[in-house]
């Protein structure tokens, strides 16, 4: 599968692959986050998605207790976050994170602001290393 994009007067067909063993991702650019779209736990690096088909990937939950930067004026303790792994090779591709897009209008519960209290959509964060992408 892939995406199809026009170049100029040229079609090109990118497919994101696993790094490991080749495997077809089916990943969109259609749910492709901007380069420069901002988000709580970075973006260096990596490509951002809003949306991944299940079945191309396993998910394996992670929970570290471990200092990490949220905001300018709060630090977290424990983060909880799901490792995005090949389904067919078990290649380490990246993180599901809840640092989306806010899934309501407003400033959170109560006027607080930070992601623990305002639901947010998964971004799946996939890093480049991680993904062989093939051009026309």
């Amino acid at each position: 599968m892939g995406t199809v994009y026009r170049v100029g007067l040229t079609v090109c067909d990118i497919v994101d692959r696993c790094a490991g063993c080749g495997a077809d991702l089916n990943l969109s650019a259609a749910h492709l986050y901007p380069a420069d779209a901002h988000f709580e736990a970075g973006n260096k690096g990596t490509f951002s998605f809003s949306w991944v088909d299940d079945a191309r990937l396993q998910f394996a939950k992670e929970d570290r207790i471990k200092p990490f930067y949220e905001t300018p004026n709060y630090w977290g303790i424990q983060r909880k976050r799901t490792r995005l792994l090949c389904d067919t090779c078990g290649h380490l591709l990246g993180h599901v994170y809840d640092d989306g897009p806010p899934l309501m209008r407003g400033h959170g519960q109560f006027g607080f602001g930070h992601s623990h209290t305002v639901p947010r959509a998964p971004r799946y964060r996939f890093k480049i290393k991680a993904l062989n992408i093939s051009y026309c």
